[in-house]
């Protein structure tokens, strides 16, 4: 299975009193009807560290059911806790997920030997391809190159990294130390070019849960080596990329998803709603892109 294109990081959808279920397939469907090629389901921009256990379960197994195979489901399965993290993955193979997105354990600075083991014991405890997921600036710890490719070389289903360090120095040396078969996701919307143009094959987004149709054009204009097209397009796109991070993500594109409709602007805490400021600057670029009146 190619895990390419554009991959929402989605967000998930709260009532008063949990999860709204019907919500999530809605947007499910809005993904799949714009051209997005991968759902990836309790990632942090859906705010996986505050889901209940049977939550977090449920939402993977509504994302399978709701995608039934018409592209692949990655589900979000990470945790500072290496016993939870595998429990938490097999549970999503055991749903008929077809890929595990695992995230750097946070708070506990492991050591890189912690790292390899941990993403190596999760990978032992299942059978479906595992994604690791690097981000210093949430978890205050980079995975090295050389762990990465570690990895990649003795753990069959380690198949590739979200890349969101901010570094395209660390993507290029991921490329050349695990080859052109390694899958190279990009994790930060405003640098999916530079990333594809390294050898990455995708992104996975954030901007898509509010604008899937141009980020999946984007992605596939760069795999088919049309990158003046794809980057004219992106710059068009950034002052919204960087509207989504004016505020801790998913703050501020959870606001945006329910000034436009998509579903309630619910965050949990101790994520919380935005500043009034930030708030009207976000309602501006929703107008100068149409998206809200």
């Amino acid at each position: 299975m190619e895990f390419k294109g554009s991959i929402v990081a989605l967000v998930t959808p709260f009532t008063d009193h949990g999860v709204d279920e019907w919500k999530l397939a809605e947007l499910i469907e809005f993904q799949l009807k714009n051209g997005t090629q991968g759902i990836v389901p309790c990632g942090t921009t859906g705010e996986s560290p505050t889901l209940s256990h049977e939550e977090h379960d449920k939402v993977i197994e509504i994302a399978v059911d709701v995608v039934h195979k018409r592209v692949p489901v990655i589900a979000g399965t990470g945790s500072n806790s290496t016993f939870e993290a595998i429990r938490l993955t097999r549970h999503a193979e055991d749903s008929g997920a077809d890929a595990a997105l695992v995230v750097t354990p946070y708070y506990n600075k492991p050591t890189q030997k912690g790292l390899y083991l941990h993403f190596k014991a999760v990978a032992d405890s299942v059978k479906i391809p595992i994604i690791l997921y690097n981000i210093e600036g949430r978890c205050a710890r980079n995975i090295e190159t050389e762990t990465v490719a570690r990895l990649a070389k003795d753990c069959k289903n380690i198949v590739g990294v979200k890349e969101a360090s901010g570094s395209l120095a660390q993507a290029r040396a991921v490329r050349q130390a695990c080859g052109k078969k390694f899958t190279i996701l990009s994790g930060d919307d405003a640098l999916t070019i530079p990333m594809m143009e390294l050898g990455g094959s995708g992104v996975i987004s954030v901007l898509a849960n509010i604008m899937p149709k141009e980020v999946s054009e984007i992605t596939k204009l760069m795999l088919k080596g049309k990158v003046k097209e794809a980057a004219a397009r992106q710059e068009k796109l950034q002052p919204l990329i960087k509207a989504m991070f004016i505020e801790t993500n998913p703050i501020p594109v959870k606001t945006a998803c329910g000034l436009m409709g998509l579903c309630s602007p619910k965050v949990r805490l101790p994520m919380c709603e935005m500043e009034p400021e930030n708030l009207e600057k976000l309602k501006a670029v929703l107008r100068q892109y149409k998206l809200i009146k």
